[in-house]
């Protein structure tokens, strides 16, 4: 099947309206909510509530992070589809030229309602809908080695008891529920983690704290302690079985369908700052010229068509990634490899904007310095970069994690 990674026609409306609504809604509260980390953004309500409708109407093709699901029912024709997948990364980028920790503060727009979108089966899709979920993974000493999760949850009698510990849990305080990944069986190893859904105000999951960050200020980041916490046998996500053949498969297809949601953030958050730095290079005489050889021009120039080509590459695989997910076919080494890309790149840009405009950039008079800090964690969360590197290792050299570690 050939591989077509254009911006599909019919996404075109609906990537206009997400840009009209990063420029006009999330850009002129960007540096207020920066400023006041932890308050809500009460303006996402009314923002989250026409994102909901579009969703609803059908009008959208799935944008958002509620949206991406496998379409497992379709026909495999051998056509090429561009669907769910595509269309959210394509509006997630967009909304985040406008401001990344916004993006994340939306309601309904959570990372856990990927992962419920990517493994739910349909009664709990059905559930669940409507609910704002965050997804609690990373705990203390495992970071991003998601296979070694401590976490535990035991089935007993109709109800599993959850026992641990989550930390930078985003959107832990303001979600309406926590998809939690825990172990059934830690003997078992990577097979026997399942994730589970417990709503808002369950007792004994507490929010512990929140945390204060380099970057993404608007979103609040929670470290949530579950203490003999029950929730009903059926809010565990997908099949309860255990099965030590398929591995640590079914966990990472939450990652599969995440990691270019991930990606497309970065892609976002590094174009907004290319953008602004081209004006300002533009503003102080500096013209950057497409037709003639970087070697040919100012380093200002040359360093920016440098991180145009890097900018690219990430936009690309992101595409990619999403669009194997659309037509049905296997997309873990791509989503790596997209996050990793993109997440380095990101950093890697936004920062090099900060530079080429001097004290325009180091300031806080424009957003460079923001969108350099809150780069950084798209590189980090969801794997880091070493981590997703290690993930492409594995696939390239058809190796397991036992063999190359």
């Amino acid at each position: 099947m050939a591989i077509y990674l254009d911006d599909p026609k019919k996404f075109k409306a609906l990537v206009g309206q997400a840009h009209q609504l990063a420029m006009n809604a999330l850009r002129p509260i960007s540096r207020t909510y920066d400023k006041a980390e932890h308050a809500y953004p009460k303006e996402l309500d009314m923002l989250a509530a026409m994102i909901d409708g579009v969703s609803e109407s059908g009008a959208s093709q799935g944008a958002g992070a509620a949206g991406v699901k496998r379409d497992e029912g379709a026909d495999d024709d051998g056509s090429v589809k561009n669907g769910t997948n595509l269309a959210s990364v394509m509006s997630i980028a967009e909304m985040c030229w406008g401001d990344v920790g916004l993006l994340l503060s939306m309601p309904r727009q959570g990372l856990g309602n990927s992962a419920i979108a990517s493994v739910a089966d349909a009664e709990q899709q059905e559930r669940f809908a409507g609910s704002w979920a965050a997804m609690a993974i990373t705990e203390p000493g495992t970071g991003s080695d998601s296979a070694n999760i401590k976490t535990t949850a035991v089935l007993d009698s109709d109800e599993y008891v959850i026992n641990g510990e989550k930390i930078f849990v985003t959107s832990g305080e303001r979600a309406d529920a926590v998809v939690v990944w825990a172990t059934l069986d830690r003997s078992l190893g990577r097979a026997a983690i399942k994730s589970f859904v417990v709503p808002k105000g369950t007792p004994g999951m507490t929010v512990e704290r929140l945390e204060h960050k380099l970057g993404i200020k608007a979103s609040d980041t929670a470290t949530i302690i579950f203490d003999n916490c029950r929730v009903p046998a059926e809010n565990l996500l997908g099949s309860p079985e255990v099965d030590t053949k398929q591995g640590f498969a079914g966990a990472m297809a939450t990652f599969d369908n995440t990691r270019p949601l991930v990606a497309a953030m970065a892609v976002g958050c590094a174009r907004a700052a290319l953008d602004l730095t081209r004006e300002l290079l533009e503003q102080a005489g500096v013209e950057v010229d497409y037709d003639r050889p970087a070697l040919t021009q100012s380093a200002a120039a040359a360093k920016f068509l440098q991180m145009e080509a890097d900018w690219e590459a990430a936009h690309l695989l992101m595409l990619q990634a999403a669009w194997l997910a659309d037509n049905r076919k296997p997309n873990s080494l791509e989503a790596s490899m997209a996050k990793a890309k993109a997440g380095r790149v990101g950093s890697d840009i936004t920062l090099s904007c900060v530079e080429l405009a001097g004290t325009l950039g180091y300031a806080e008079g424009e957003l460079l310095e923001k969108w350099a800090r809150d780069s950084k964690i798209l590189d980090i969360f969801e794997g880091t970069q070493q981590v997703q590197q290690l993930i492409v290792a594995r696939r390239v050299l058809g190796l397991s994690s036992a063999e190359l570690r």
